[in-house]
């Protein structure tokens, strides 16, 4: 099964750094979200991959050509004809196609121009900002047993703010930033090809608002309800507290790494 990734928005809220290139690029623990996202996937057997690229959509494709001399150490042998490079341990083994879906496509027309390259009657989607724990093998497992054309993941999000109740005029009750009762989208799908008769071909089609609108109305659309670890990384104080939790050793999205005792994490 192939997992597509939305890698196409522009990041206006990760603010004017020089170094920033692109949104699904910025940095966890010295790698980039999309990287972390696509080790997620791997996890559970899923290295198919389908980024849907836009603005500055460039930069993914060099970080991934040339990861493997970065991140990994390597042997160079050449002579006068040929050059040739062993690298002594890379662990990735990806498929990746790399698609061009226009600098100013919404996310719909992201998702419509790579019907093409999905090749099976299934697929994932996520967007490439947001890493969870979320159990995709659990999250698949789910879809089939409602057969709905879409199924979306779930959460229930902390509120930004301190919450009061108030009795009177007077504050009855306190509470520091609470769960919200209400589930919002997570942003991990499982789709079955017939979603992409629900898009249109117009490159200003939102996912999340006529074809998801739709899918409701049709009563297509399944929710799996995760209640555990969920963050977008939508701005620069969103990168400096996940790379807080990674620096504390507070990582609850990875689990393809192993803990001490040799147990997944």
């Amino acid at each position: 099964m192939q997992a597509v990734i939305l890698c196409g928005g522009k990041g206006l809220r990760m603010g004017y750094d020089a170094n920033f290139t692109s949104k699904p690029l910025v940095k966890i623990g010295g790698m980039p979200i999309l990287w972390h996202i696509m080790k997620s996937y791997k996890y559970f057997n899923i290295d198919e991959f389908v980024l849907c690229l836009g603005h500055n959509g460039e930069a993914i494709k060099d970080y991934f050509i040339n990861m493997n001399w970065r991140n990994n150490d390597f042997q160079l042998k050449k002579n006068k004809n040929s050059l040739k490079l062993n690298f002594l341990n890379s662990t990735e083994s990806w498929n990746i196609i790399f698609a061009d879906t226009g600098p100013e496509t919404m996310t719909g027309g992201r998702i419509k121009r790579i019907q093409k390259y999905v090749d099976g009657d299934e697929f994932m989607l996520t967007y490439g900002d947001g890493i969870s724990d979320i159990p995709i093998s659990e999250l698949y497992k789910f879809h089939k047993e409602k057969g709905k054309i879409a199924t979306v993941t779930g959460i229930k999000p902390r509120s930004g703010y301190g919450v009061m109740s108030v009795e009177d005029g007077i504050v009855s009750r306190f509470e520091e930033k609470p769960i919200m009762d209400n589930w919002i989208n997570a942003g991990y799908f499982v789709l079955n090809k017939a979603v992409f008769d629900y898009i249109s071909d117009d490159e200003k089609c939102v996912w999340e608002e006529e074809p998801l609108r739709q899918l409701v109305l049709d009563r297509e659309l399944a929710i799996y309800q995760h209640n555990g670890f969920w963050q977008s990384i939508d701005t620069v104080k969103d990168a400096q507290a996940v790379n807080d939790m990674w620096n504390n050793n507070n990582r609850p999205w990875v689990r393809w790494q192993l803990s001490q005792n040799g147990s997944k994490s």
